[in-house]
């Protein structure tokens, strides 16, 4: 399953709202029917439910390290994981170029694509007026 938070990075509100969420992704991967699935979820929730309104910030945060301990203890042995999601089998698996890359397009590349450039162009120069506004000229650039 994941790593257990680092206590102290997150506040309670979102420890809870993690640990639940993990929760049902956990369910998701135990429960292939979704009937089944449906019903263990609404159990889970009757727990997380049952204990929404302690006001002892000691025993809610320990409740919550008993939680992640339990997901962690009942973890599914291969979890499911979305296809682009961190693991999945499509991750980073269409690189998207930086943009710099179009600079060096052959001109009649560049030429089925007029509206476009002419706006980029514009953009560079707005981009590198701002520069200049916010850190000022450069001995590099005051040579050109």
């Amino acid at each position: 399953m994941s790593q257990l938070p680092v206590i102290g990075l997150k506040t309670h509100t979102q420890r809870v709202k993690s640990l639940y969420k993990q929760a049902l992704r956990c369910l998701e991967a135990w429960y292939d029917r979704r009937e089944v699935y449906r019903y263990h979820a609404v159990l889970m929730r009757d727990r997380f439910d049952k204990n929404r309104d302690i006001k002892n910030l000691a025993m809610a945060g320990d409740l919550v390290a008993k939680g992640e301990e339990e997901l962690f203890q009942k973890g599914h042995w291969h979890p499911r994981k979305f296809p682009n999601s961190p693991g999945g089998v499509a991750y980073e698996r269409e690189v998207i170029p930086p943009d710099w890359v179009v600079d060096y397009w052959h001109p009649l590349e560049k030429a089925q694509y007029p509206d476009y450039f002419a706006r980029r162009e514009e953009r560079k120069k707005e981009f590198i007026k701002n520069w200049v506004k916010k850190y000022g000229q450069t001995a590099i650039d005051s040579s050109h």
